[in-house]
């Protein structure tokens, strides 16, 4: 039966591309948090970190 077969295709393909993107839904937002936390120990300087410490 052709219309089995299409069907069959289309439930695979719509399966493995939710799966693909799946991935991708954790994997970048972890990326961007990383570097924005990067990016704020790169600009922060550890001189006020400290003074925060010792004011507490």
């Amino acid at each position: 039966m052709p219309g089995n077969r299409v069907y069959s295709l289309a439930l695979l393909l719509t399966s493995l591309t939710v799966f693909v993107v799946l991935p991708l839904d954790i994997a970048v937002p972890a990326l961007v948090l990383s570097m924005m936390a990067l990016v704020r120990w790169s600009v922060v300087p550890v001189d006020s970190m400290a003074m925060k410490g010792e004011a507490a």
